[in-house]
């Protein structure tokens, strides 16, 4: 059984929607794999913002309470299609007049009485009680790429619960958006079809670049005089090696743009990626590099922190 979200989360079960923000809010801001380099700091990561996703969406967080962990499983429109199989209900919930039958369900994370899906639809819309059949609920899970993988696309295979998925990744696909796969969620009742399974892309921080919807920004180490006096310069793209025009009197914070070299958009025009300069400068000069920049320091009128 996974960690109850609530507990991942740190919130009582009747926790208002900020509690829950907030509390995500700070784990979300502890665990961040770019600030926290601890091991274990992305799984936790991972975990609370699973859990938010979760409980802070009313409709979600109302079928978790119900469902505990088999609540992917179970349809959205769950609750009507129960009504209409079962001949309607009196207005009070489960078991109004009418002959309805009446559905007890376990109490959800962490309570008893857990609920066999698969034997439940079967006998609320099975041939044999005459409702008809219900279609297989649709699933969701998370799909792990690197920055470069969700550039390039390209096919992945993915094992699930004992299962093997061979997925076509589009190139160009972004951090939270949905890989759907037809057919291949939770199996329908009698002849009904299957649900879709849909995986939610993540993509994995970059040690270089950041990305920002379809932009990609890297930092660009340039050298005094190549900030100075400008220099042609090669800059990683996550396609490969591009070259750059640094202009003279480039100073660190200023951003070159190479338009088209962001993350593919097969609807539209790419995303443009910056180089962001960073002037370097020798950690450990020479002798006659401290000599040169002695006299530079002699010589040069300019002081930076007159600049505007």
């Amino acid at each position: 059984m996974a960690r109850d979200y609530y507990e991942v989360l740190g919130v009582p079960r009747g926790a208002a929607a900020d509690e829950i923000q907030q509390a995500y809010r700070k784990l979300a801001r502890k665990y961040h794999p770019d600030v926290n380099k601890d091991p274990t700091a992305e799984d936790k990561f991972k975990e609370a913002n699973e859990a938010y996703q979760v409980l802070s969406d009313p409709d979600t967080r109302k079928r978790y309470d119900r469902f505990g962990d088999d609540f992917r499983r179970v349809p959205e429109d769950y609750d009507e299609r129960v009504r209409a199989s079962a001949g309607g209900y009196g207005g009070g919930g489960y078991g109004g007049g009418g002959g309805g039958r009446r559905v007890h369900f376990g109490h959800g994370v962490g309570g008893e009485g857990g609920v066999d899906f698969e034997d439940l639809f079967g006998q609320m819309f099975g041939g044999g009680g005459g409702y008809g059949p219900i279609p297989g609920a649709d699933q969701e899970a998370e799909l792990e790429l690197t920055l470069e993988e969700a550039y390039r696309g390209g096919k992945r295979t993915l094992r699930l619960d004992g299962r093997q998925y061979d997925v076509d990744i589009p190139a160009g696909v972004l951090d939270g958006q949905r890989i759907r796969l037809a057919g291949q969620g939770g199996r329908g009742n009698g002849d009904a079809p299957p649900g879709d399974l849909y995986l939610v892309v993540r993509i994995k921080p970059h040690a270089r670049f950041r990305v920002q919807g379809r932009d990609i920004y890297v930092d660009l180490p340039v050298s005094p005089w190549e900030a100075v006096l400008g220099s042609t310069v090669v800059v990683p793209t996550p396609g490969g090696e591009a070259k750059v025009k640094v202009v003279p009197g480039s100073s660190t914070g200023r951003k070159l743009r190479l338009r088209g070299e962001g993350m593919p958009n097969p609807r539209g025009a790419n995303g443009n990626l910056y180089a962001e300069i960073k002037v370097m400068v020798p950690a450990k000069p020479t002798a006659r590099e401290r000599e040169l920049f002695e006299q530079l320091a002699t010589e040069s009128n300019f002081d930076p922190r007159k600049e505007t």
